[in-house]
């Protein structure tokens, strides 16, 4: 017989209880976030450079404009011109009485030269044929012959790359090769051919150059090939004549008139003086009162920048155009091809300037930390304007701060 017993209650699994995070758990979490966001930001994003270099800069207003250049230059020309041998080189500095070029008229015809050179061809065969029929040696022609070989050699050493001047070894072979020829004459005075060959060649020579003129120099300056035409009507001593204008007429390519330019005639080429030269500058800014007599920085911008200081001269405020005459006391050689350019000019001083980072405070004092190898200096400075991140400075002890200098920032 079975014992009956009751069923007994059966007992349901009972969920786990959610725990809750401490509040030390929770801490250590955001920190763990914090630090790995930190080392991303600081591993990933590039470092600021610890370091500047001092540039130059210029404070104050600027005016740009367009600017027509007058150079003290001569212009010389010559009629029925048929060729031009150039002697001097292009932009070199020629002395009163050198030798800039031989003009050839219109007479002359290339066919006399030709018949020069068939004269000298003929000497130089004869010459040849006489040297090879000489039974004695002559020493010293030997010796004239290796300086000629000599020199010739130096001058191919410098087309191929060697060091040297390559003008001046010209002359030199030049000189060699003249004296071979006058010992050569001395050794066949005899020879009636050759004294014939020599007298045809004498006479050509003569004829030619009664249709040559040969221009020098009449003073010290620069020489040039090259002319605009402006150079007749435009001179050193007739600027301030012009109206805004006139000036806005040249600038667009409108020669100025010049009653003494001759018809027919061609410009040899021109004589400029250096050291002075006159900017006429149309400033944009037709409202700017420019003070005569003062000193500008000048920014003339082409193919090559050129900076220098001009002094005004004058200025012409008309029909909306301000016209400001300007004088600049400089080397003439970097407008020396330039007759119209655009600029820019600075009515204050130029300065340094480093980044607003450099700025460092000491006792109150502004300045910048100098670096120099393994050493720092504390230089202090006058902020004289602050522009775009930029701080133009300059140092209270004149001399120890200058451009390239390398500094601190912070």
């Amino acid at each position: 017989m079975y014992d009956m017993q009751p069923p007994q209650p059966v007992q349901m699994p009972q969920p786990p209880e959610n725990k809750r995070m401490s509040v030390p758990q929770v801490m250590l979490i955001v920190l763990a976030l914090g630090f790995a966001a930190w080392y991303l930001v600081t591993t990933l994003t590039p470092q600021a450079a610890p370091y500047a270099t001092i540039t130059a800069g210029v404070m104050g207003a600027r005016y740009e404009g367009d600017c027509l250049i007058v150079r003290d230059e001569t212009p010389f020309d010559a009629e029925g011109v048929s060729s031009v041998d150039y002697v001097a080189e292009e932009g070199s500095l020629v002395t009163r009485g050198t030798t800039i070029c031989n003009v050839y008229s219109s007479g002359f015809s290339t066919r006399e030269m030709t018949t020069l050179q068939d004269y000298r061809d003929q000497i130089k065969e004869y010459q040849m044929k006489l040297l090879k029929a000489q039974v004695t040696t002559d020493s010293y022609m030997e010796k004239l012959e290796a300086d000629v070989l000599t020199r010739a050699r130096e001058v191919r050493e410098l087309i191929g790359g060697a060091r040297g001047n390559m003008n001046n070894q010209e002359t030199l072979l030049a000189a060699a090769i003249q004296n071979r020829q006058n010992r050569l004459k001395e050794m066949y005075s005899e020879d009636q051919r050759m004294t014939r060959l020599y007298d045809d060649e004498l006479s050509q020579l003569q004829r030619i150059s009664s249709w040559t003129k040969q221009y020098g120099a009449t003073g010290d300056g620069l020489v040039s090939f090259y002319s605009d035409g402006y150079e007749y009507g435009l001179t050193i001593t007739n600027y301030d004549q012009f109206t805004p204008n006139e000036v806005r007429a040249m600038l667009n390519g409108r020669k100025p008139t010049d009653d003494l330019a001759g018809k027919g005639k061609t410009t040899i080429y021109r004589l400029v003086r250096d050291g002075h030269w006159i900017v006429l500058m149309l400033i944009r800014d037709s409202n700017w009162n420019p003070m005569e007599g003062a000193v500008y920085e000048l920014k003339l911008e082409n193919f090559k920048d050129t900076m220098v200081q001009a002094r005004v001269l004058s200025f012409t405020r008309t029909g909306g155009e301000l016209l400001v005459r300007l004088d600049v006391e400089s080397e003439v050689e970097p407008v020396l091809y330039v007759r119209t350019c655009t600029g820019v000019l600075g009515d204050s001083v130029t300065s340094l300037t480093v980044p607003e980072r450099a700025l460092y405070y000491q006792d109150n004092m502004p300045g910048v930390v100098v670096v120099d190898g393994e050493y720092q200096f504390f230089i202090p400075v006058n902020v004289m304007d602050k522009r775009d991140g930029v701080i133009f400075i300059s140092a209270i002890q004149q001399g120890v701060l200058y451009e390239g200098q390398t500094v601190r920032l912070f």
